[in-house]
């Protein structure tokens, strides 16, 4: 039986759990922060002990995959069963991987994370559109088969991102509010809300795009980056409610003692909630 959308699964999450996302970032200074090897070992540690401290109270954990990819097979196989344990405590699973291709390629990426059958499958998945939209086709229309999600890069929190971003389409519009806008079509009619979503970095000031696209927007940029939950609203604006702030190192620090992790995500969670509720009329 297919799930609910991934769009309804999400509000519902966010309602009861509070409005945010975990990041999984194993990297090997954090590993060392907890007194962990960079191997297997410190890596199933490490990943172990975040999903048990935090899949069942917040809305999204999101494993990024190349911190798992850099070990190999047996770095793959400590992330599907994070993803399958995290899935089963309650918690929704971005998978952070960022992908974007052409063709069967993307049809492949899409088969590895949003496939039902795959040891992968996640409830949703980032990808890159400057291949052009298009290109994400068999991601969305795999995403929509199996009730899960796509997140779309359109404002990242990196400076770098401005290059493409911020560039001009051939009808004025940045690149960005291109892929903002497509995406926004995508989501057309869905209640409560769509489930193609929008990266967009909280780091960015006033963003200068439109935002009312009617699907969830990931909000890197919390925490180590800088960003608070107190400048949402002057990034999002109205769109405010449908963000899904994304905490790393804000929260992983606290490790590996699972009530510091614990009391870190509620301590961002509240924060989210108090400046969210602040900026409705």
């Amino acid at each position: 039986m297919t799930p609910a959308p991934f769009g309804a699964r999400l509000r519902h999450a966010m309602d009861t759990r509070g409005p945010l996302c975990v990041g999984i970032d194993p990297h090997a200074s954090l590993l060392a922060s907890w007194g962990l090897d960079d191997d297997i070992a410190g890596l199933e540690r490490f990943t172990r002990t975040v999903v048990e401290a935090l899949a069942d109270r917040v809305a999204v954990l999101k494993p990024q995959s190349a911190f798992f990819e850099r070990f190999g097979s047996r770095g793959v196989a400590v992330l599907e069963k994070a993803v399958e344990e995290a899935r089963a405590a309650g918690a929704l699973v971005l998978m952070d991987a960022k992908r974007g291709d052409i063709g069967s390629t993307m049809g492949a990426y899409a088969a590895a994370y949003l496939d039902k059958d795959s040891p992968l499958f996640s409830d949703a998945v980032t990808v890159s559109p400057y291949l052009g939209f298009g290109s994400l086709r068999p991601a969305l229309d795999a995403a929509a088969a199996s009730g899960a999600g796509v997140f779309v890069l359109a404002l990242t929190s990196n400076p770098e991102g401005a290059e493409v971003q911020r560039a001009t389409a051939a009808d004025g519009r940045s690149l960005a509010q291109l892929m903002l806008d497509q995406l926004a079509a995508e989501n057309a009619g869905a209640t409560p809300l769509g489930s193609v979503g929008a990266v967009v970095g909280a780091t960015l000031g006033d963003a200068g795009v439109n935002l009312a696209v009617n699907g969830p927007l990931l909000a890197p940029g919390i925490g180590a980056q800088g960003a608070t939950p107190a400048d949402l609203p002057a990034v999002f604006g109205d769109a405010v409610g449908n963000v899904v702030p994304s905490v790393s190192r804000g929260v992983l620090r606290h490790g590996p003692d699972v009530s510091g992790l614990r009391e870190a995500a509620e301590r961002f969670a509240d924060e989210v909630r108090d400046a969210v509720s602040g900026s409705r009329p």
